[in-house]
């Protein structure tokens, strides 16, 4: 979509997209230990992704600042799964 839209295709248009790709997924529900995860849960994580992105890029925040907000988003996502699993271990 990304090459469509900057009217051709590069082999560099994707770099820097692989944070947004990894912390949709995790947002949308996907485990960190594979095997759980939907394709609307991912499709839904990279609406929230491209809003926070278009959000911070509207309000002309700088694109380190951007970048670190996502990976605390990501590192939130991960880490919330990671206690989900380990409070239904203990739940059986």
């Amino acid at each position: 979509m990304y090459s469509s839209r900057s009217n051709g295709a590069q082999p560099a248009a994707g770099n820097m997209f692989e944070l947004d790709a990894i912390a949709a997924c995790f947002i949308g529900g996907a485990a960190v230990t594979g095997g759980v995860g939907t394709v609307v849960g991912a499709v839904v994580g990279g609406l929230i992704m491209g809003v926070m992105s278009n959000g911070m890029q509207l309000l002309g925040i700088d694109l380190s600042v951007q970048q670190m907000v996502k990976g605390l988003v990501l590192l939130m996502a991960v880490a919330f799964d990671v206690y989900n699993k380990r409070r239904a271990v203990s739940a059986r």
